[in-house]
């Protein structure tokens, strides 16, 4: 009987702890924004549509896609810094460090709110770039 309590205990306290730490998984979509795959990316990216990355710092100096322009999220992503990178009126491609990043679809939602109606969310970010064998510096 012991036992059985005991696995009982065990079985409860996983259920309830684990959400906790369960990972992040990015929303699929972003209201107002369009998500893209890395074809759909590299296709803007060939048209010189610009790119943001949102990125730490330490991600940002390991490698990006080429030509993107850095504001990170926490701490210089802001109206004023968006609107310098690119224009309201203009296509701009929002990317990070994938589906468990959270970045990405918070600095979309950002945009779409700040007014910006050519907004592509990259969820898939650089992970997803750099598998498909495309161009990192």
């Amino acid at each position: 009987m012991k036992n059985i309590v005991f696995a009982i205990t065990v079985v409860l306290s996983a259920f309830l702890i684990l959400p906790a730490h369960a990972a992040k998984v990015s929303p699929e979509t972003i209201t107002g924004a369009t998500t893209v795959d890395a074809a759909k990316a590299k296709e803007l990216f060939d048209r010189g549509v610009t790119f943001i990355d949102v990125r730490k710092n330490s991600d940002w100096d390991a490698g990006r896609i080429p030509g993107a322009q850095h504001i990170e999220l926490k701490k210089k992503y802001d109206e004023t810094s968006l609107s310098k990178a690119v224009g309201k009126d203009k296509e701009v491609v929002i990317y990070c460090n994938g589906t468990g990043c959270m970045r990405s679809s918070k600095a979309c939602a950002k945009a779409v709110s700040w007014g910006y109606e050519k907004v592509y969310y990259f969820r898939d970010g650089l992970p997803a770039w750099q598998v498909a064998g495309f161009p990192v510096e």
